[in-house]
């Protein structure tokens, strides 16, 4: 299922990473987690980020996509959890990161909050999402909104990643794909190809100085220790 038939690839731009090295020394592809807000069997969020994966991979990208089924409610289990920690790992792994959530009820749906509440801005002194790119996007099952896609935006900037400009709404989703899950050709496939270019784009432009980016006066003078302290303390 990797064929690309609604992908004009002479349009493609494939050498990105060459391009927007950006005399880094960063040169391994760059590495995309995608996460999705829905279980359902044919669950269109699922989709459009599988086939955003696709086009993330023409542009020289390492995909990885986070499956959420089995995923605890927050604090109803530990962070020992296997998928607990399986999301976070991959939340470290990333350079860069896809989401996509269904709209319910005017928002996103609890299974993509979820997936976010599970990834503290610090796990220890590390930060898992800090410089970080992300790309937001989302479906529906009727006329187009944005709703999601600009709650997704405050998580993103409250995570610290860097939320490219573009983003993408799939009005009436079940409208969009074909009898074999994959995504007919049309101006919202086309956005989604859009905004992968762009994500790929900052991702590269980026992910060398990402710490420089979001380095901050306020915490370089509180030392380790103290923050330490401060982010791991009980009530």
């Amino acid at each position: 299922m990797n064929d690309m038939p609604n992908l004009e690839l002479s349009l493609l731009n494939t050498d990105l990473q060459d391009t927007l090295s950006n005399g880094s020394e960063v040169d391994h592809a760059p590495k995309i987690l995608l996460l999705y807000g829905s279980l359902r069997e044919r669950s269109y969020s699922r989709l459009v980020v599988e086939e955003s994966a696709r086009v993330l991979r023409e542009l020289g990208c390492e995909t990885r996509i986070f499956d959420p089924s089995g995923l605890p409610l927050p604090d109803d289990e530990d962070e020992s959890h296997p998928k607990v920690q399986e999301l976070r790992e991959l939340m470290t792994w990333s350079e860069g990161q896809v989401w996509c959530s269904p709209e319910r009820h005017g928002s996103m749906t609890a299974i993509m909050k979820a997936q976010i509440d599970w990834v503290p801005l610090s796990i220890g002194a590390v930060r898992p999402t800090q410089g970080k790119t992300l790309a937001v996007m989302q479906v529906e099952g009727g006329s187009q909104s944005f709703n999601t896609v600009n709650q997704l935006r405050v998580l993103g900037r409250w995570m610290r990643m860097i939320t490219i400009p573009n983003q993408s709404s799939v009005a009436k989703a079940w409208l969009e794909f074909d009898d074999d899950d994959r995504m007919k050709d049309s101006g919202f496939y086309n956005r989604i190809v859009d905004v992968m270019e762009e994500l790929v784009k900052f991702t590269l432009l980026t992910r060398g100085n990402a710490e420089f980016l979001v380095d901050r006066y306020s915490e370089r003078k509180e030392s380790a220790e103290a923050l330490m302290a401060r982010v791991n303390q009980r009530a």
